[in-house]
């Protein structure tokens, strides 16, 4: 009975000892918690100033996704012999320089994904990998300054696929008007005198029009956090079935020396796409017959920041 109280005893000493570092580990550990953070607040204070500086500023990061899987006999799938998978991966680059009286903007967003399903028991199953997104656009805008906020601005955009029908279709966007930057990471262009071209090839239903071109571009990084969300929309003077509008969201965050994770939303509306993709088993389709469907793409995956 006394080994028993002397066991009981050791536990329960054991158990205060250790709540009792605990709470005195906490207590140390709060006001190094409030030291990091006023370190990482003057962190950012700086970095805001070296954003502010004239000069070239460049980066990029990107994001990997990759799937792969193989069953040899699995009788419970209703294909039991097959291998399947997908490959993806996106890159966003910049190189941005900001001088006194004018600022020149560059961007890249590339988006190229593959996948593959192999039924092994049947001989016309497709065996290689098939392109599944593809995405290209680069973007150039030339600003000059009225004031730190607003812009006299030109802008290029152009906007293909590179995997298959490379410029068929690709829309190039030229303009003029005005940029607003209220904050250092936000640039809005409003262009009311922009040219959409459409190039394709044959007959098609592309059309190259006038319009107005609106952007909004939102790229921030914070510590280990990086974010980019860019809008580009063109309103076509001439019918608003030439119109249409993309909209692409990339985060990251890493982990270790550059690694991390990713993902990446893609939303767009092009009514022009959508009645030359049903063209293809609907000859009869029309602008006003076509269901002009919200088109998406999403990517999760590593991510690697240059």
């Amino acid at each position: 009975m006394k080994k028993v109280g002397l066991v009981l005893l050791m536990v329960f000493g054991v158990t205060f000892m250790y709540a009792q570092t605990l709470e005195e580990l906490k207590a140390e550990q709060g006001p190094k918690n409030d030291s990091i953070a006023a370190l990482q607040a003057k962190v950012n204070a700086i970095q805001g100033k070296i954003d502010a500086l004239p000069g070239w500023k460049k980066g990029a990061f990107g994001t990997i996704g990759a799937n792969l899987a193989g069953f040899d006999n699995w009788y419970s799938k209703g294909t039991p012999n097959s291998s399947n998978g997908n490959i993806g991966f996106t890159v966003n680059a910049f190189a941005n320089l900001k001088q006194e009286k004018f600022f020149w903007r560059n961007s890249a967003n590339v988006n190229l994904g593959w996948v593959k399903f192999d039924d092994k028991d049947d001989e016309t199953d497709k065996k290689d990998f098939q392109e599944a997104s593809d995405v290209f656009s680069i973007t150039s805008l030339y600003g000059h300054k009225l004031s730190e906020k607003f812009a006299i601005s030109t802008l290029g955009e152009y906007r293909t696929t590179i995997l298959s029908n490379f410029n068929d279709p690709g829309y190039l966007d030229l303009g003029l008007g005005a940029t607003w930057t209220p904050i250092a990471d936000l640039v809005v262009v409003i262009h009311p005198l922009n040219y959409n071209f459409v190039f394709s090839k044959g007959e098609s239903v592309f059309e190259s029009s006038l319009g107005a071109k609106i952007v909004a571009d939102y790229t921030k990084q914070l510590g280990a956090v990086k974010f980019k969300t860019n809008l580009s929309a063109f309103q076509s003077y001439k019918s608003s079935d030439f119109s249409n509008w993309t909209w692409t969201n990339s985060f990251g965050y890493t982990l270790w020396k550059g690694i991390g994770v990713g993902f990446d939303l893609g939303l767009r509306k092009n009514k022009q796409e959508a009645l030359n993709y049903t063209l293809a088993d609907d000859p009869s389709a029309t602008f006003e017959t076509v269901d002009n469907k919200l088109q998406s793409y999403w990517l999760f995956g590593l991510n690697y920041g240059f």
